[in-house]
Parts: C-alpha cells; structure tokens; sequence
C-alpha cells in the first residue's frame, strides 16, 4: 500500500549516475525557493545523493517558510535552512554564495489580476539573483510554456524551436530565461534553463486531475487533448544532474517523459482500473503543449519511472483518498491565463 512515507522514499532515492557526478561536483548546493511543490524531494534526493557518495557539502534550503513545518522536516533530514524574502534586496544580498544554485522561485497560479507580482518575480528577480550569484552554475527552472502550441501529428517542440508564449505567465517566464541568459553573457556565468512539462507525484498533477474525475463521476474536458508528463523524481534527478551541463551561453533543456499522450486514453486507463465508465467534454484540438525531450534522455537515460506506474500509483491513491494538494494544474488552459 502506498504511503506518504513511500512516495518520499521512491522520490528521493538516488540513482548510482546521481551519486557519481555529486561526488564529482564541487562546492555546496544551495535551493533557491525550496518551498515549492518540487522543492523538498529535490533537496533531499541531492543531500542524500551526497551522503552516500561519501562527500562533505552543504544542501541550503532558502523559502518564506510562512507556514507548515517544512523548515523542521527539511533540516531534520541534514538540510540547511535560510528564512528569506527573495524580493527583499536586503535579504537577497545576506544569502551565503553557493558554487550551485537550483533557482526555483516563481509564480504561477493568480497570475490574473496580480500580474505585476508574476513579473516581479519571474523576470525582474532573476536579474537580481544573477548578478548576486554570477561566479556559480545556475540551474534554472523554466517551463514548456514559453513555446506555443503545435500540431500533435507533426512532432513537438524540441531545444531549437521558436518560443511564442501564450499568456503572460508564460511570457513572463520567457522574461526569466531572456533576463538570465543576458547575466550569462554579461558576467560568464555558466546556467541551464530547465523546460518542465507537468512533473507528476501522487497528491498533484495532470494523472491526479484526469483520475479524480472519473473516479468522481465528473466529465473530463477533452480540448488539450494531448499532454506529456514526467515522475517528480526523474525531474528532480535531471534538475541535480543537470548543474555540470551549465555553460555560457545558457544550455536549453527539455524536461518530460518521451510520450505524447491522450487525454482520453489515459482516462480510459483510470476507467478500466476504476471499474468505471469515463465521459468526456469538449473535442480534441489539432494543436496542444508539447514538449521533445529526447535529448534529455539521450544525456540521463529514459525515466525510471514508466507511464503506467505512475497511472497504477495514481489509480491507488486515489482509491485510498490519500492526501492532496488540492490544486488544479490547469493544463487544459489554452490561452495562457492561469
């Protein structure tokens, strides 16, 4: 049976190639906005990489930390923690310098009538970061959203596709990737820009959303008819692996499982392990957000976690109304206002 404890365990299990190149990498990592849906599993997987390579390096947690206990769970499992207002220039320029940063902080959900905040903090807060942490790499996490939609029969978009963002949380990400790679030319810091689509663990995400509804009875809404995912804790290994590929100009990564997937298939799926039959609203677009991240894989290898493990572990905990973040994703937006 699946618990909480489990999913953290799967989650934040180092692979042997993680454990070599931390213990290759020099210098201490530090998390800026640890406090997100990603945050947690990803420093713990790097600390406990870290450890069982045998090396000494500190893993800094930097967030708000304004509510929950996250503070205590994270330096409970060895991690360092900083209470900081990213915003706040004073607080910014207190932070301890880190050889590796994992830039993680931004905005998404309310972009809608507060989206001077979004602004202020996906384009105007890189710059600032940058010119704080110009002497270390920068993995910086960005989003598919900066490319537009495409064709689902005519491929999807890959690193050299041309970004056209819809919306302006999207383009506001395109801010923070065009802001960074301005620091990168300007001081020669070495960064990656990290295109997620949809990272998937069992109490948020795409799976959770689609198998929720035919459990409920509810009508899944057809229209974004195809969507890529990927294991939270594949992407998190790729964040981590992906400090030695920084460079200057940044490098551009694609970061999402290797399957274009139907909206209706994977409902079917739920169906079928819900005993249920699934309804559908809306129709199929010619055109969704998709993402090619087959160099990814060809550089980490395929994910380790399959598509339909994590449908079968999403079916489960969903049976077992396991605890969620209660969150809609969103995905089926298709003009960009989240």
């Amino acid at each position: 049976m699946l618990t909480n404890e489990k999913v953290e365990e799967m989650m934040t299990s180092p692979s042997k190639e993680l454990i070599a190149e931390m213990k290759m990498l020099d210098g201490d990592l530090l998390i800026l906005g640890i406090g997100g849906k990603m945050g947690p599993t990803l420093a713990k997987l790097a600390k406990r990489a870290i450890d069982e390579a045998g090396v000494s390096k500190r893993v800094i947690g930097v967030s708000r930390f304004s509510s929950g206990n996250l503070r205590e769970e994270l330096e409970a499992c060895g991690i360092e923690t900083i209470i900081a207002d990213l915003l706040n220039d004073e607080d910014l320029q207190k932070l301890p310098q880190a050889e590796n940063v994992i830039y993680m902080a931004g905005n998404k959900f309310g972009t809608q009538g507060n989206e001077h905040f979004t602004w202020a903090m996906n384009a105007y807060l890189p710059g600032r970061v940058a010119e704080k942490y110009q002497k270390s790499r920068i993995v910086v996490f960005s989003t598919g959203n900066v490319y537009p939609l495409t064709s689902v029969v005519q491929g999807e978009c890959t690193e050299d596709h041309p970004v056209n963002p819809v919306g302006e949380y999207a383009q506001s990400c395109l801010g923070r990737e065009r802001i960074m790679t301005y620091f990168s030319h300007k001081n020669r810091t070495p960064a990656l820009l990290f295109r997620l689509n949809y990272a998937i663990d069992m109490k948020y995400g795409v799976l959770l959303e689609l198998g929720k509804c035919v459990y409920e009875g509810r009508p899944v809404d057809v229209t974004m008819g195809h969507v890529n995912v990927i294991w939270q804790g594949d992407a998190n290994e790729y964040a981590l692996r992906s400090i030695s590929l920084c460079s200057s100009p940044p490098k551009i990564l694609n970061i999402t499982g290797p399957e274009k997937i139907s909206v209706r298939w994977i409902s079917e799926q739920f169906a079928s392990r819900f005993n249920k039959k699934a309804s559908f609203t809306g129709e199929e677009q010619s055109t969704a957000l998709l993402n090619n991240a087959s160099h990814s894989h060809q550089l980490f290898g395929y994910p380790k976690v399959s598509l339909m493990q994590m449908i079968d572990w999403t079916a489960e905990w969903i049976e077992a109304k396991g605890e969620t973040h209660n969150k809609p994703t969103h995905f089926q937006e298709r003009q960009g206002a989240y």
